[in-house]
């Protein structure tokens, strides 16, 4: 690998020799030798696109230009396209064939996660919607993923979704039983499976860097016992491993990733609603059991899993019935209260919401407290760098209304690569 700069670049500019370059870039131009191609996002990059030295003694016909631009070899070439904002790869592939394989094969992330490269993205189906969106981090720009190529009833049946590195999980029931789809960011396409060793709805869910962890849940048959089971999603095979069995059967739960340890936490069994949590140590393999972790929590008819998120190794909670953001205290096992949330999670019991971490910050969306900013039914986006020491936390709104999309999120998934 070479030596270069593992930081990401400052703004400015890059020059590249891409060779028979006369492909679209969009509606309206093609590229050209000595043309800028300009990535945009929050801090814009261009490139420009040099013309190869002719071979000594050759004539040339091109006009003069202020200097010559070398030729790069495929691996610094790599190196520089892997530093672009990941939001405009899409637009490697009407390049030319070299940056369309380098961004299908998936080596453009491989080199992305060997020099620490990260950008979170937003995907997102909203009430009322068969497509999923994915959003930038900014929530400034949104693109309509392709339609996920499932039947009826696994387009309008209820779902989960979690995110694995560059793969995004979506669970549901076909006609035929529950399956998992897949959509893979360097292809752009959907494929089916894999499935889980126990397949199940209603379960907990967690990504840990390229990898994901499920547990607990049901099965759809009737009179499906609870499950206390738990896997492990590997992208790079594609396939789930099983890990041992959880202290306590639980659906309806929620999971997190905090500590280098698997939490599930909350939902309820046979013997009705559960107040503890517990952890997976996969250096140790096995659970621990956190008794009390949401004695305090009042029980709601009907509610959905508790809302939880890690942001810098800190879980937050936001409490259903009051709007109130809470974090936890790892050492005395209690909840301290940080003030409101600026959405409506009371309005339906804790569904709707989604309550995610973005990178360093909380990201809230839903029904707006204050309809002062959105209008009718419109999604409320708001993210905040949670202080636990803080008076009152700053809420910063995102998007302004400009994503007219229902303000009740059926699935919202975070992919950071």
């Amino acid at each position: 690998m070479l030596n270069l700069n593992k930081t990401e670049p400052e703004e400015g500019k890059l020059d590249l020799d891409l060779r028979r370059v006369n492909y679209d870039l969009d509606d309206k131009s093609h590229l050209r030798y000595g043309d800028w191609v300009t990535f945009k996002s929050h801090s814009s990059k261009k490139v420009r696109i040099s013309r190869p030295e002719s071979p000594r003694g050759e004539n040339s016909d091109r006009q003069p230009q202020d200097a010559d631009y070398p030729s790069l070899s495929y691996e610094l070439e790599s190196e520089i396209l892997a530093r672009f904002p990941r939001w405009e790869y899409w637009k490697l592939s009407l390049v030319n064939k070299r940056c369309s394989t380098l961004l299908k094969s998936g080596e453009i992330f491989e080199i992305r996660k060997e020099n620490g490269f990260k950008e979170p993205s937003v995907y997102m189906l909203a009430g009322g919607e068969t497509n999923w969106w994915t959003f930038d981090r900014e929530f400034k720009s949104r693109r309509k993923i392709p339609d996920l190529p499932s039947d009826v009833c696994f387009t309008f049946g209820d779902k989960e979704s979690l995110c694995a590195g560059t793969h995004l999980l979506v669970s549901g029931r076909e006609i035929g039983g529950l399956v998992i789809w897949r959509f893979e960011l360097a292809t752009n396409c959907w494929y089916k499976g894999p499935s889980m060793v126990n397949p199940r709805c209603l379960f907990a869910s967690a990504t840990c860097g390229t990898s994901a962890f499920v547990a607990g849940g049901v099965g759809i048959m009737a009179n499906s016992e609870v499950y206390d089971t738990a896997e492990k999603y590997n992208p790079d095979s594609r396939s789930w491993d099983p890990l041992p069995r959880m202290k306590r059967k639980r659906k309806l739960c929620s999971g997190c990733y905090m500590d280098k340890k698997f939490y599930v936490i909350g939902g309820r069994n046979e013997n009705g609603e559960l107040t503890c949590g517990e952890f997976f140590d996969e250096g140790r393999n096995k659970w621990e059991l956190i008794p009390d972790m949401l004695k305090d929590d009042p029980v709601l008819t009907c509610h959905s899993p508790p809302l939880i998120a890690v942001v810098n190794n800190e879980l937050y909670s936001l409490e259903a019935s009051s709007n109130q953001l809470k974090l936890y205290l790892k050492k005395t096992n209690t909840w301290k209260m940080l003030g409101q949330v600026p959405v409506r999670a009371d309005s339906n019991r804790g569904w709707g919401i989604a309550f995610k971490s973005l990178g360093n910050e909380l990201l809230v969306i839903g029904a707006a407290l204050s309809s002062a900013s959105y209008s009718g039914n419109s999604m409320a986006i708001y993210t905040c760098c949670p202080d636990p020491d803080a008076i009152e936390l700053q809420w910063k709104p995102l998007d302004s209304g400009r994503n007219r999309l229902s303000s009740f999120i059926l699935n919202c998934s975070v992919m950071v690569a």
